[in-house]
């Protein structure tokens, strides 16, 4: 009796009903936009960095400051002099503007910096959002296509039993290739248990990544080209990481930051200079004694100040940030190496996925040959159940592992632009251009 399967495009169907509601890469990541709790952290992070770099402007700056005292005086004699009661009050406007600090220009530089720390930072902070949120939308997808897989190769083994029963009854064949189609029944259901509880998880996982209840994402498309943005070769890709990578970018900042330290260290030998003016007034109310009089009085000058001697406390403080310099350029060095290592990782990783791809789709054909070829040989007796039931189990392997090795290839091709420092929102729209619509 021929076996038919369950044609893979209507197991895929109910394992994806509902996707008149089901959303876009591009759609959740904008929902993971405003709730992801590790990007809102960031673009918080990014605001206060730009806070701070706005307060080193006011090392430069002028200062000024308004200051005023009121005092009340009883005069009590024990001579002829009458008792009085009189009073003082005084104002004072004073300013002062630096005229040679150079610990405050060092500080100055290093405030600026925080602008370019903030914006590698937020756009490190982006490029993990793309990257986790694809994570978590292509485990759902793969999670989906192996139950559906499973499914199919159920219902395949369901009829390979039922055939098996038959042909026992009948007499054509042993009780042995019935109980050997029920342990395979039994496998694929244990195997089905699984594959609804890791799509229950990886359904979490992603509604949890956007925000939203119910996430539904959309397949691939049949005949997607999976090799869109992958050119050149594994050091074109480590030179554009070098120039972009955000942690290379951070940890540069953070060189200049510990030079311009050292330059904050070492002023502290240096002389400061300072122009200083000042205006008050002095009102005075019943004073008895007539040398007092209001006045106003109006002051401007220069204030030099000389460190000579304070402790050994500066130099200590330069041989501290002068190591700490050396720690920043080591960091420097590491994080180059590290951002190259990953660039040259993910490239030959899409590489060798797409290499895979393509070895699997050669075997899912191989593999629906042999099963057809088992099938046919069970019908005339020069084949045996178990046969049948084990190129059954080779092909939805194959099936499964090529519907992940594809998504795998979409989530690499994003991981390598990562670690090239140019993964863009962009990128998550040509993705989902790959997906059904």
């Amino acid at each position: 009796m021929k076996l038919r399967l369950l044609p893979l495009t209507l197991s895929l169907a109910a394992a994806l009903a509902g996707t008149a509601q089901a959303q876009s890469l591009s759609q959740l990541y904008e929902a993971a936009k405003g709730h992801d709790a590790a990007f809102k952290a960031a673009q918080s992070q990014y605001q206060a960095n730009l806070a701070k770099a706005e307060q080193a402007k006011a090392l430069l700056r002028p200062t000024a400051g308004l200051a005023a005292t009121v005092s009340e005086s009883d005069f009590d004699s024990q001579t002829s002099t009458p008792d009085a009661r009189y009073g003082t009050r005084n104002a004072t406007l004073s300013a002062s503007q630096p005229l040679y600090r150079p610990a405050n220009w060092a500080g100055y530089q290093q405030g600026m910096k925080q602008v370019g720390l903030a914006q590698a930072q937020l756009k490190a902070a982006e490029q993990e959002l793309i990257v986790r949120v694809s994570q978590a939308y292509f485990e759902v997808l793969t999670a989906q296509e192996s139950l559906a897989f499973v499914k199919a190769q159920k219902t395949a083994v369901s009829e390979q039993l039922a055939a098996a029963k038959r042909n026992f009854e009948v007499g054509t064949s042993t009780i042995t290739d019935t109980r050997e189609a029920q342990a395979r029944f039994d496998l694929v259901s244990a195997q089905e248990i699984a594959a609804e509880n890791d799509l229950r998880v990886k359904k979490l996982a992603l509604d949890q990544s956007v925000g939203l209840q119910n996430a539904q994402p959309v397949a691939l498309k049949s005949g997607a080209n999976l090799n869109p943005t992958v050119i050149g070769d594994a050091e074109s890709w480590v030179q554009q990481a070098t120039a972009q990578s955000p942690s290379i970018e951070q940890a540069r900042i953070g060189l200049e930051v510990a030079q311009l330290e050292t330059e904050k260290a070492k002023a502290g030998h240096m002389p400061t200079l300072d122009l200083t003016a000042s205006y008050g007034g002095t009102r005075f109310r019943g004073d008895p004694s007539p040398s007092r009089l209001n006045n106003n009085t109006g002051t401007i000058g220069l204030n030099f100040n000389l460190p000579l001697y304070a402790g050994h406390a500066t130099q200590n403080r330069i041989q501290e940030t002068v190591s700490l310099e050396e720690k920043a350029r080591n960091d420097l060095d590491a994080a180059q190496r590290s951002v190259a290592q990953a660039a040259r990782t993910a490239f030959f990783g899409v590489q060798s996925g797409l290499g895979q791809v393509k070895a699997l789709e050669a075997a899912e054909a191989s593999s629906q040959s042999a099963l057809d070829a088992n099938k046919l040989g069970y019908q005339v007796g020069v084949r045996i159940n178990i046969d049948v039931l084990n190129s059954q189990s080779q092909l939805f392997q194959t099936k499964r592992d090529l519907a992940k090795a594809r998504y795998d290839v979409l989530l690499g091709q994003l991981k390598l632009r990562q670690a090239a420092g140019v993964l863009k929102a962009e990128d998550v729209l040509n993705i989902s251009n790959l997906l059904q619509k």
